[in-house]
């Protein structure tokens, strides 16, 4: 049951920004809203080190599949917490691929570069 990548994405965005106005007891997504940036970030943070972890996990062992299977559950949950960041400032989806798309091609060194001027 696999989607296009770019639908599924769009999809999830588009339910991120329909709770932005939900009852915070009925809807987790409307729950962080209602904590505000701060709770957002600190869930972010949680996350971030969740994944951490679990790729320390993949790279110091043999890297099997449930280590596998659990690495990619922490990255969806940091993925999905950042959308949620992103629907709070109210930016577009279309903000966050347009600056990959920026980048596509581009020499990570020269882009680190560029912005430090």
């Amino acid at each position: 049951m696999s989607q296009i990548p770019g639908e599924v994405l769009d999809q999830l965005y588009a339910t991120l920004r329909s709770r932005r106005g939900a009852d915070p007891a009925q809807s987790y997504v409307a729950s962080l809203y209602a904590k505000g940036v701060d709770g957002i970030l600190k869930k972010i943070g949680e996350e971030a080190a969740e994944t951490i972890i679990a790729a320390k996990t993949v790279d110091n062992g043999d890297g099997n599949e449930t280590q596998r299977a659990a690495l990619i559950h922490e990255i969806a949950d940091l993925w999905f917490h950042t959308l949620v960041l992103l629907a709070a400032y109210d930016l577009p989806l279309t903000a966050l691929t347009d600056e990959l798309a920026r980048r596509q091609g581009r020499s990570g060194h020269d882009e680190k570069a560029a912005r430090s001027k």
